[in-house]
């Protein structure tokens, strides 16, 4: 169980955030660690899933680059233990491994993973998914002057990022959060796989086509769980992508 522990800022400038490598390999762990701090981000490193839940302890990373296949305690099962705990849910984290078939990929993202990348990679393509993520969870909050989102039972306030079901907070990680944001701000709308990507993740126009569009199945797939009922309301649209409809609309 991860202890409790203070959240990361999310006033940090780009370049100084604090990112926790977990990988077992020494010579992979030293190559993610030179190319995050060339960029300017603080990297920590561990090897084993016990090393990663101590550095966890002592101070909460702005994300976790993590190794699935890890000796001892897996990295599935630090996964697991940080969407498990109130604390430190909304790290963001991106799965680097070598498991790489499909259904592997499928259990990341269920794990609750935000971006998958496979070994071997690209160090240069790491690094941009890295400050993707990282620029997605720093978007400044007063951009969108408090304004509140509805859709039926579910209100957002986009200035807290704060999401209610009847009243009642959502427990929604800040991927999430945004993909339901802008699902909201277009309902009725389809939205192709790709502008949910550029949208909600942010991807940048050069990098996108190789990131999967399994990763926004995976969380559309996540988001209506955890919206129950109301999450019939986000439709598949096939061949193309999703829109929510708000069954009212169409009275």
């Amino acid at each position: 169980m991860v202890k409790r522990m203070s959240k990361p800022s999310s006033s940090n400038i780009q370049g100084s955030e604090r990112v926790l490598v977990v990988e077992d390999e020494p010579d992979i762990a030293a190559l993610i660690a030179y190319q995050l701090t060339r960029e300017g981000y603080r990297v920590e490193t561990a090897t084993t899933g016990t090393e990663a839940l101590n550095a966890l302890s002592r101070e909460a990373p702005d994300l976790v680059v993590l190794d699935r296949m890890l000796p001892g305690l897996s990295g599935d099962e630090v996964l697991a233990a940080l969407k498990g705990e109130a604390a430190t849910r909304t790290i963001p984290v991106l799965v680097l491994t070598a498991k790489r078939e499909q259904e592997d990929r499928i259990e990341g993202f269920e794990l609750g993973a935000d971006d998958y990348l496979t070994k071997p990679f690209s160090p240069r393509e790491l690094v941009l998914r890295v400050k993707a993520i990282l620029r997605r969870i720093q978007e400044p909050a007063v951009e969108s002057g408090g304004r509140i989102l509805r859709a039926g039972p579910v209100s957002l306030d986009v200035n807290s990022h704060q999401a209610l079901l009847d009243g009642d907070e959502l427990n929604l990680t800040p991927t999430e959060f945004r993909l339901l944001r802008s699902l909201m701000e277009r309902k009725g709308r389809t939205q192709s796989r790709q502008q949910l990507l550029e949208r909600a993740w942010s991807v940048e126009s050069h990098i996108s086509d190789r990131i999967q569009t399994r990763t926004v199945d995976m969380h559309v797939r996540r988001l209506r769980a955890k919206l129950g009922e109301v999450g019939e309301w986000i439709e598949t649209i096939r061949g193309f992508g999703y829109r929510l409809r708000i069954p009212e609309d169409d009275t």
